[in-house]
């Protein structure tokens, strides 16, 4: 229960430039091995580059609104489901966690959002030399959005997401420290991103949401 306990013990709260919780230790030894090892394609190596979104080959967030796997983009993107679930078993370790009524009602009257019907979206990432992400607000589908940083290559802590106020000026960058993250409710003014920066290996990340859409995974 590393992620409860983390939101519950571990975690501070931010007003500015939009209400959000900083998380510290959310993670299990065990599940950042899965993160740091999960098999994600280099797009470099398919000769596209990074366009400031997470679906490089598939478009724009518009696009994939509603869509559970991400759209086209799935070869460059390693969701946990049901059928590669048997490959994570400490990340679906943590996906029956965020299920549990005790986790998700937490969760719930922090952001004063209803998750009693949601679905939990776990997707691990690795962002290579060359990547970045426009600011944006996420679709109102994502009723919770949460990354996990893992840093296991002593990679700049500068790399970590960027929060920017409605002018879109930069406000604050979220350390990208090993087993620290942060999460947020969708809304209006929830912008954020990620400069270019430089990445010396590689930028390991857990993508955690609660959505309303259906994916292979309904809270309990």
């Amino acid at each position: 229960m590393a992620f409860l306990d983390s939101v519950l013990n571990n975690s501070k709260k931010f007003e500015h430039p939009f209400t959000h919780w900083e998380l510290n230790k959310p993670l299990t030894n065990e599940q950042i091995e899965e993160i740091v090892n999960a098999d994600i394609a280099n797009p470099a190596k398919h000769d596209l580059n990074y366009d400031g979104t997470r679906a490089i080959d598939g478009g724009e967030g518009k696009f994939r609104e509603g869509i559970s796997d991400g759209g086209k983009a799935l070869k460059f993107r390693c969701f946990i489901t049901k059928e590669n679930s048997n490959k994570f078993p400490a990340l679906t370790n943590l996906i029956k966690e965020l299920q549990r009524k005790e986790t998700y009602q937490k969760i719930s009257s922090l952001i004063n959002k209803d998750l009693s019907k949601s679905f939990v979206r776990v997707e691990a990432i690795c962002d290579r030399e060359g990547f970045w992400l426009k600011p944006h607000c996420d679709i109102k589908e994502k009723l919770m959005s949460c990354l996990l940083f893992v840093n296991k290559y002593g990679e700049n802590e500068d790399l970590g997401t960027d929060f920017y106020d409605n002018n879109l000026k930069r406000i604050k960058t979220l350390p990208y420290k090993d087993n620290y993250g942060y999460f947020f409710s969708s809304g209006p003014n929830t912008w954020h991103g990620m400069e270019k920066k430089h990445i010396q290996k590689e930028r390991r990340c857990l993508q955690v949401n609660y959505v309303s859409f259906q994916t292979d995974w309904k809270v309990d």
